[in-house]
């Protein structure tokens, strides 16, 4: 009996001694949901709504392909209500909450500093005809950048979220701004806000996208 004791005590030492990696794994951490649309995250600082259209479609409605980067890329125009006593200027944020990059929306226009004045944008504005004073944001591209409509991939519709905030200052400018310098310094200062969005799809006549350069050889 005093062996089979002996190996019993032996095989229990054995175990207490093993290391921790023959623990069960550790349950992998969440992954964080994407954040929500600028509307949503930096709401303003009382119930006070802008009413956004656009002359290109209703809200809630399909986007010309016209104004997409399958055909044109045609900025559609945007108008929005005056806001209310306080505001010294606008700012617009587009985002499609269809997809994600980065953690967010995928940002595909900003402008700011738009003038306390103006409550209009024309359809067809060039790159170089936002109104004076104001300035181009980033988008998905990289900072400083002007209006970058959908290129929707294949698959189910995506919503995209032209939203215009009344401010009560205007903003730093900074040629490399980025979303989060952008919207910091909006953060607070929101009076009123509002949107129009529009349903993004795949253009079935497109062509199809240029084929990726082959890997190189080992």
């Amino acid at each position: 009996m005093k062996p089979i004791l002996a190996a019993s005590a032996a095989a229990l030492l054995a175990l207490a001694a093993m290391p921790a990696f023959a623990q069960a794994p550790a349950a992998p951490a969440a992954t964080a949901p994407p954040r929500p649309n600028a509307l949503v995250e930096f709401p303003a600082k009382s119930s006070a709504k802008l009413t956004v259209t656009t002359p290109a479609w209703t809200d809630g409605g399909d986007i010309p392909y016209e104004n997409t980067q399958y055909r044109g890329n045609i900025f559609p125009g945007l108008a929005w209500s005056k806001g209310p006593a306080g505001t010294k200027s606008y700012a617009v944020i587009m985002q499609d909450t269809g997809g994600v990059m980065r953690g967010a929306p995928i940002l595909h226009w900003t402008l700011y500093n738009i003038p306390v004045s103006v409550t209009k944008l024309d359809a067809a504005m060039a790159p170089t005809g936002n109104p004076p004073g104001s300035s181009y944001g980033p988008n998905a591209r990289g900072a400083a950048q002007p209006f970058m409509g959908p290129r929707t991939p294949a698959g189910p519709k995506h919503p995209y979220h032209l939203q215009v905030f009344a401010l009560d200052t205007t903003l730093n400018a900074d040629p490399a701004l980025d979303y989060d310098g952008l919207t910091g310094q909006m953060k607070g200062h929101i009076l009123a806000d509002g949107e129009v969005v529009g349903m993004g799809s795949v253009d079935p006549n497109a062509p199809p996208p240029p084929p990726r350069p082959a890997a190189p050889a080992p």
